[in-house]
């Protein structure tokens, strides 16, 4: 492949469910900054998408301003195994990118995961059962893992990590931390008018046929006219878990076994970080 300068300088790589998707919104809103449409690609990922040309993602650049830093954000990044050829693609076109890996506690981003799939449909109501069939609930959550690979390909100097504690902690500080490594100009700042994106618990269980009975122009019009709003929002309060689930806990105690022999090869890569106490409150103490 041959590389072009319409090309990110950055990506945000993960991880699924903790703020990746609030923070290209931060980035998106800076002077300098040009991010992606869609803003996860998953062109280096998917193999549908990868099929479609190095000519396809080029073009999700192409209308960037000249001098403007590139970026995009893709947590399928980060999703070993289930995505094994993403770093093979990703190196083989970008020399140099900086990445942003963005993580949170373990256990509640494994929560977070279930509740996105049962919006999905893809699970269903009993958590425990999804939980003890569906490895990738951990395994995405094994931080020091899923960036081992990064970093020997990149090196350490390539990766910031950050994470969702920290920035609901003290967003201004942390934003700058990011935005520092990026590169950006010294005006780049949390944006404060600009909510967060993408919360679980704003998630509502797609309905079969949604695109055609729900989301419709028609369909909305319908609803209005015919079905009174007090038994809308009955409806709609059924399609939103309300109550987040709980794991046994037989089973939080493994995964959190899991999680914290996984800390100790994060901590290998960032020695001292924040986030290796922010993300990790169920350590031994």
């Amino acid at each position: 492949m041959t590389a072009s300068g319409f090309l990110p300088d950055f990506i945000v790589i993960g991880a699924m469910k903790c703020g990746t998707t609030t923070l290209a919104s931060q980035l998106t809103a800076q002077a300098g900054v040009f991010m992606s449409t869609p803003k996860e690609p998953n062109y280096f990922s998917d193999d549908a998408v990868f099929a479609q040309g190095q000519g396809w993602y080029e073009e999700l650049f192409a209308e960037a301003p000249p001098g403007a830093l590139k970026g995009e954000a893709s947590t399928h990044y980060t999703k070993l195994p289930t995505h094994p050829e993403t770093l093979a693609r990703m190196t083989a076109l970008l020399a140099a990118p900086k990445l942003v890996y963005m993580i949170r506690n373990p256990v509640a981003r494994a929560v977070s995961h279930y509740i996105h799939d049962w919006s999905l449909r893809s699970v269903g109501r009993d958590a425990e059962a999804a939980f003890r069939s569906r490895s990738d609930f951990v395994d995405y959550g094994c931080y020091g893992m899923q960036i081992a690979p990064f970093i020997e390909a990149y090196g350490r100097e390539a990766v910031l990590l950050t994470c969702l504690e920290a920035i609901k902690a003290d967003p201004v500080t942390e934003f700058a931390r990011v935005a520092a490594h990026l590169g950006l100009s010294e005006s780049a700042a949390w944006r404060e008018d600009l909510d967060a994106q993408n919360v679980s618990g704003a998630r509502f269980r797609r309905l079969p046929f949604q695109s055609v009975l729900v989301d419709s122009r028609a369909a909305r019009a319908l609803r209005r006219g015919l079905v009174p709003k007090a038994l809308r929002e009955k409806i709609r309060a059924r399609r939103q878990m309300t109550v987040r689930p709980e794991i046994p806990a037989d089973l939080e105690a493994r995964m959190q076994a899991r999680f914290l022999e996984d800390r100790t090869q994060l901590a290998q890569f960032f020695p001292d970080h924040p986030a290796l106490n922010l993300c990790y409150p169920f350590r031994p103490a």
